[in-house]
Order: structure tokens, then C-alpha cells, then sequence
């Protein structure tokens, strides 16, 4: 990974997981980053850790900075966005799975609300105030996903927790398309790119309520995956690289379930560019923020 000297990033959950190591390389690598996290304690104890280690190539370490964000509430996000000024590039890592139906502050379904809907509010907030690109996780769950626009809230249909995440990731790469389709027809230079782990062992099913499934995420992917530094890759890669926008990148492993950074899969579905421009009408109606070029 080159140097990252003077430029500043914003990683959501970037306490745990993917979202830490993502952040954890590139202070490293002497970017300034902000930890946009729920939990500022937390966030604090993991900014001191990484401003205080040591440097992952030549040169000085950057920053870490703390700032509070829930993505599942717009009125944080809102806030959030608010508090910045220029961005260089915007790292879309936060997550849940595995969660039980439940609604937001702003009625949302709380699976779509935190892994499409708040980063898609915060990246059209950011766009006017970053100088490279977004960078979108998705999942190779999003193979699997079925994506009604209709009942993106799941009213009418039975609530299945992995079907509703694996939705979720299938409105993210939608998302990382249609963003960058309307970027370059807006002449804008800014890129967005995605990018998933594989089978990285994460905290991302601790809020499921599940025990099994709280195992699974963190040590059943331990033994068949990867240790959160390698799954991170993938990402480090989308976010610092020199890749063409709408570039969606994984591991090169057999089913991209481990391994070093290349391109990755995606589900025609992913390629639907009318489902794609549905999703992003319904998603500005429903978080009242709009693409501002």
C-alpha cells in the first residue's frame, strides 16, 4: 500500500473487526483517520492504541480521531456529516447480521437501515466534501440476496434475518453502481469502489442475539477464514489503490472465501441498472438525502 501522508479517511465501525484493521494500516501508513464509531469510549481506547503504535512502513504514523456516528439514525448522521469538513476518501464498513426484526428511530427496518440506508444518507452528504472516492462493503451473502423495493422494510413478507442481510448487501453493490453512474454523468471525478472480506472472523454477528451465530462470527470464520488483518485487504486495496471506479474487489481464493485482493464476483442481480436506479429513488425518499451534482 503506498504512503498516505496528508490524506484523511472516515471508516465507519471502525472499533472492531475489518473497520479497526482498516483503520489500523492506514494510520500506519500516516493517514489521518476518523473512527466514526457508536460507542466514543470504545473509540477512544482504540485511537490511543493506534496513534501510539508503531508505524507499518517508512515514515511517521498519522492520527486517529474519534467522532460519534450511528448509522442506523439519520439525525446522526446528519450531525456527523456536519462536523466535517474535506474528506479524502469515505470507507462504508459497518454492519450487522443476523439481527432480529426490529425498527429504527426512523421506522427502518434495522438490517437495511444500518448496512444500506445511513451509509447511502452519509455518502450523498460527504460527496460535495471529498476529493478521491466512497468505498462500499459488500458481501459474497449478496449471491443469495433478493432485494423488493417495494417492502425494503419487510411489512409484508416474513422477516428472515439472513435473508434480509443478505439483501442488504445486494442493495450495496446496487448502491456502489448507481453511484458511480451518476458520478460520471455528472462530469465529477470522484470514484466509488467496494470491496468484501470473505470468510474473515469479525464481532459483526455480536448483536444478533444469537449464540451460535455470535460464535460463527468470531470464531467459526477464525478457523475455516481469515484473522481480521487479511480480511481487511480487500479494502485497503479499494480505498488506496489506483482502480477504475464501479471496481469491486475480494479475495482470490476458491469461492473468494480467502486469499489476497483481486477482482471480484458479482450477482447479475448487482448488474440490474433498473433495479439499481429503484433502489436509489426509494432510498432518497425514504432518508429525505438526495445525490447533490
Amino acid at each position: 500500500m503506498p504512503r498516505q501522508d496528508g490524506r484523511r479517511f472516515v471508516v465507519t465501525g471502525a472499533s472492531s473487526g475489518i473497520g479497526l484493521e482498516t483503520a489500523r494500516a492506514l494510520v500506519g501508513a500516516g493517514a489521518e483517520v476518523v473512527l466514526a464509531v457508536r460507542d466514543r469510549s470504545k473509540g477512544e481506547r482504540v485511537a490511543a492504541g493506534l496513534s501510539a503504535g508503531p508505524s507499518a512502513g517508512p515514515g511517521a504514523t498519522g492520527r486517529a480521531e474519534v467522532r460519534v456516528l450511528d448509522v442506523a439514525d439519520l439525525s446522526s448522521v446528519h450531525d456527523f456529516a456536519e462536523g466535517l469538513d474535506r474528506v479524502d476518501v469515505l470507507v462504508n464498513n459497518a454492519g450487522v447480521l443476523g439481527m432480529p426484526l426490529g425498527r429504527t428511530v426512523d421506522g427502518f427496518e434495522t438490517t437495511l437501515a444500518t448496512n444500506h440506508l445511513g451509509h447511502f444518507a452519509l455518502a450523498n452528504l460527504l460527496l460535495p466534501r471529498l476529493t478521491d472516492r466512497v468505498v462500499v462493503t459488500g458481501s459474497r451473502s449478496h449471491l443469495h440476496g433478493r432485494l423488493d423495493v417495494d417492502d425494503l422494510g419487510w411489512e409484508r413478507r416474513t422477516y428472515r434475518p439472513y435473508a434480509a442481510y443478505a439483501a442488504s448487501k445486494l442493495a450495496n453493490l446496487l448502491f456502489l453502481a448507481e453511484l458511480q453512474r451518476r458520478l460520471t454523468a455528472s462530469g465529477s471525478t470522484l470514484r466509488a469502489t467496494g470491496a468484501h472480506p470473505g470468510s474473515t472472523a469479525t464481532s459483526i454477528t455480536a448483536s444478533s442475539g444469537s449464540a451460535a451465530l455470535a460464535w460463527v462470527g468470531s470464531w467459526g470464520h477464525r478457523l475455516a477464514g481469515m484473522e481480521p488483518w487479511q480480511g481487511a485487504l480487500p479494502t485497503l486495496y479499494a480505498a488506496t489503490m489506483d482502480v477504475p471506479g464501479n471496481t469491486y474487489v475480494g479475495p482470490h481464493g476458491p469461492g473468494e472465501m480467502q486469499g489476497w485482493p483481486t477482482t471480484a464476483r458479482r450477482a447479475p442481480a448487482a448488474l440490474d441498472p433498473d433495479l439499481a436506479r429503484r433502489l436509489w429513488e426509494r432510498s432518497e425518499e425514504l432518508t429525505g438525502v438526495r445525490f447533490p451534482f
